[in-house]
């Protein structure tokens, strides 16, 4: 199937269609027999996904773990209704994030402040809820077994309060969510790609983040698996990209906090300069307006994220 990748060792990611090609990764590890999903896309992506584990001959009994990076929907929308269709499968998420997936009514009110409810309701849909006795709430360091298989469970907090971060024990290989930024494939230049962090509302930390990061550094990774889009290696150069960009986007915030009513529009004026800076220092395959186009998206949430952080702060 065209969507998608097998790496090695048991380590397969799929294209869920969310949004466009190469956006949004659900990564699936398979161990004898067993597996587990890591992320789940939204509710329309559910389909893509059943088709690809079928054409895997992987039934629905063979999922043991669903587990969640964090609970934004574009990684946890579908967690309801896959958990409906996985009989045998633990929902495995962050304890901050547990209750939204129990009573998911406070998870959707705040996707609706961020998007609007229209387009909350087309792109997410009916978030269904998880009965507790099948969650397991993801503590720091436990570790978990994929038929024998350890995965590492690690809080990193700094994208959301609410994030967790698995590290395979089998590869050291590590599923960061959006903790290791995102790395759009449509910049990639000549086998060369770039991460960019997301600051999306409303639990944007600079300084946890920059915690964070350097945690799944120490583990010396070969590879690290992000959401959008999945394989990454070179994780020293791209990790010191990350942490200047970090800090490139706390200074831009700091400078307008007292913007007043403009504030928004200058903190996404000031993202763009950065976008279009790093474009052509690194080289992006894609550079001023078609790059900007492409990040139209990011721009605006990781906008809306630096305010949030600055109301919270103080």
């Amino acid at each position: 199937m065209d969507y998608v990748t097998e790496y090695d060792q048991g380590i397969f990611a799929i294209d869920s269609g969310f949004g466009r090609p190469l956006l949004d990764a659900i990564h699936l590890l398979v161990e004898d027999g067993h597996a587990a999903l890591i992320d789940t896309a939204t509710n329309s992506c559910v389909p893509r996904l059943l088709d690809a584990l079928a054409t895997m001959h992987l039934e629905p009994e063979q999922i043991d773990y669903i587990i969640l990076t964090h609970i934004h929907l574009d990684h946890a929308g579908a967690a309801g209704q896959l958990m409906q269709r996985f009989p045998q499968a633990k929902l495995v998420v962050h304890p901050r994030g547990a209750r939204h997936m129990i009573d998911p009514g406070k998870l959707l009110a705040g996707t609706i402040a961020v998007y609007g409810s229209a387009a909350t309701q087309r792109m997410y849909g009916e978030l269904l809820p998880v009965p507790a006795q099948r969650i397991v709430e993801a503590q720091h360091r436990q570790t978990l077994s994929l038929n024998g298989r350890e995965l590492l469970l690690l809080d990193t907090p700094g994208h959301a309060r609410h994030h967790i971060c698995i590290r395979d024990a089998r590869t050291g290989h590590i599923f960061s969510g959006d903790t290791f930024g995102m790395c759009y494939r449509e910049l990639e230049r000549d086998g060369r790609r770039f991460v960019f962090p997301t600051t999306t509302p409303v639990q944007f930390d600079p300084a946890a983040l920059h915690r964070s990061i350097a945690m799944l550094t120490d583990y010396q990774p070969a590879a690290i698996y992000v959401t959008h889009f999945s394989q990454v290696t070179e994780i020293s150069r791209l990790a010191a990209d990350l942490h200047r960009l970090i800090d490139a986007h706390a200074k831009l915030a700091l400078r307008e906090r007292n913007s007043g009513a403009s504030r928004h529009e200058r903190l996404m004026a000031g993202i763009t300069a950065i976008l279009l800076e790093e474009a052509a220092q690194q080289g992006w395959a894609l550079q001023g307006e078609d790059m900007l186009n492409l990040m139209k998206m990011d721009i605006e949430l990781n906008a809306q994220g630096l305010g949030a952080w600055l109301d919270v702060s103080g």
